[in-house]
Parts: structure tokens; C-alpha cells; sequence
């Protein structure tokens, strides 16, 4: 009598890990908060709009995703965090990866495309970057962080053109807050699991080494990251027009959180060890995901 092995991991299992769910997931919540920080109030609210830009984000991401786990699979094998992933476990042969790939790739162009052409686009420039630039150069350069950032900024912004329609300076302020959001998030990552990264020669830290240099920068880009981060706060005092736009306490909010995300930049600065760099992922994390509630509610609780 045959018995069925529960532990065998399952079709959908495979699934989302090809895809990175995991990563998808936050990728579409940052796509769904500038969405409606785009929108002018509930009434422009589209739950066709919104079902529309979570799926075709979803399949965006999880394209790229699937395309970088092809084109890594040997490296993948090397190393301890990676080499029980589908495809290095031949779970999912790479053909029928390309070809999930390529669906998921012109689904989500598709759906995105029914939203309007300009998020259609920016998705598509999205996988462009992170498949054919970023993958490439993680084994060439550390700048492949740098470029890597390009596409992983992209969401938050393409929320709010999902919403209007059009590229200006609000769906740029958010753009640039997860650009730099991007540099003490990997670089975290980059440093306790530099020993990993190396085995397949990936390049993820700015010196390849996880040093003091490193730490400052990782210092640097978070204070950018804050100023960022309060822009909205500041236009009305320049006397520009946005309606993106923070109010006091909210910036006040925001800033506390930078001040903290700072302090455990500081601290790797201080221990340089992998238990604190993971405590500045995890925090960077937190950063990203309540400044986008903040802004949310800000808009609508004002």
C-alpha cells in the first residue's frame, strides 16, 4: 500500500517560492499605499483598479524573481541559504521556470496595461532592470546594490501612477524615499550574510568587505533616507505645490522613526557584528512599511 509524503513540498509551495512571495507581498502593499496616497478621496476609489494592480504587480515581481532564480541556479546551489530553492533542487526544471516566467512577465504587463500604459511601463522597466542589470552585476560589482535600487523603488511610486495617470513630483518624492530606503536594507542583509554571499561570489556589500566604510555609508544613506522621507512635510515652506503632502505631527512621527532606524546604523557602526546587522534589516523593515501607513492615514485621518 503506497503511502503519501506529506513533506514533499507541493506545487504551490514551489510556487511561491520561485516568486518570492514573501518579497512579492510587500512589493504590492507598497504599490497599494501610493495608490492611495494618489487618489483624491474615496470616491476615485477602483476596487477594479486596486485587484488589477495588486495581481499585475504580483506577477511583475514574481517574474523577476523567477528569472533572477534561473539565472542563478549554479550559484544558488553554492550557497546555504539558497540551495534547497526549486530549481537547484530540480523540483522545477528551468524550462518550465522560463516559460512561468514569461507568463507571469506578459500577465502582468497585461493587467497593468488595463490600469493605464505608464504603469504598464514602469513595471515593465521594473523586470528589464532587476533581470538583465542587477542579476548580471551581483557577481561583477558592488554597484549592482546601486543599480538594483532603480527597480527596487519602483513600487511605491507606481502606486500613485497607477491612481493619476501620470509621473510628477509626488510619484518622484516617493521614488526617491524607497530608493534610498533600498541601501541600509541590502546592505544589512549583505553583511550577515556576507559569508554566504561569497561562496557564489556576489558582491553585495559597497567594499565587499563588512568594514567601517561600510557602516558609514550605511549611516549616510539612512540620513538621506530621512530627509526623504519628510519631504512632503517641507514642500509648503518652499512654497511648491504637491498634493502630496504631511502634517506636522505626522513628519514629527516619521522623523522619530528615521532617528531610530539611524541609532541601529550607528550601532552596527559600533558592534559591526551579524546580530545587529539583522536587527537593522529587521528594523528597516518596520521603517518602510509604517511610514507608508503614516502617509496613508495622514491623508485620510487629517
Amino acid at each position: 500500500m503506497s503511502t503519501v509524503t506529506l513533506s514533499n513540498p507541493t506545487i504551490w509551495a514551489d510556487f511561491k517560492e520561485i516568486t518570492k512571495h514573501r518579497l512579492s507581498v510587500s512589493v504590492v502593499f507598497s504599490s497599494l499605499a501610493g495608490y492611495l496616497l494618489g487618489i483624491f478621496d474615496w470616491n476615485d476609489f477602483s476596487w477594479i483598479t486596486l485587484a488589477l494592480l495588486s495581481i499585475g504587480g504580483y506577477c511583475m515581481v514574481g517574474a523577476s524573481n523567477t528569472y533572477n532564480q534561473i539565472i542563478e541556479k549554479d550559484l544558488d546551489a553554492l550557497m546555504q541559504r539558497t540551495k534547497n530553492r526549486p530549481i537547484p533542487t530540480n523540483r522545477i526544471s528551468t524550462n518550465k521556470a522560463f516559460w512561468l516566467a514569461n507568463f507571469l512577465t506578459l500577465t502582468g504587463i497585461v493587467l497593468l496595461y488595463l490600469v493605464n500604459a505608464k504603469t504598464a511601463m514602469f513595471g515593465a522597466i521594473s523586470i528589464f532592470m532587476y533581470t538583465s542589470l542587477y542579476t548580471p552585476l551581483k557577481t561583477v560589482t558592488p554597484l549592482a546594490v546601486f543599480v538594483g535600487a532603480f527597480p527596487g523603488a519602483i513600487p511605491f511610486m507606481l502606486g500613485w501612477v497607477a491612481a493619476t495617470g501620470h509621473f510628477g513630483l509626488e510619484a518622484g518624492t516617493l521614488f526617491i524615499i524607497q530608493f534610498f530606503w533600498q541601501f541600509p536594507h541590502f546592505w544589512a542583509i549583505g553583511w550577515f550574510l556576507h559569508d554566504d554571499y561569497q561562496k557564489a561570489g556576489f558582491k553585495m556589500l559597497p567594499t565587499n568587505q563588512r568594514d567601517q566604510s561600510t557602516t558609514l555609508q550605511i549611516i549616510l544613506y539612512t540620513i538621506w533616507l530621512i530627509i526623504a522621507s519628510v519631504l512632503p512635510a517641507l514642500y509648503p515652506y518652499f512654497k511648491i505645490s504637491s498634493r502630496l503632502y504631511l502634517t506636522e505631527v505626522s513628519a514629527g512621527i516619521v522623523l522619530l522613526l528615521g532617528i531610530w532606524l539611524l541609532y541601529h546604523g550607528f550601532k552596527l557602526y559600533q558592534l559591526k557584528t551579524e546580530k545587529q546587522a539583522r536587527k537593522l534589516m529587521l528594523v528597516s523593515v518596520l521603517y518602510i512599511t509604517l511610514i507608508q501607513i503614516i502617509y496613508v492615514a495622514d491623508k485620510f485621518l487629517r
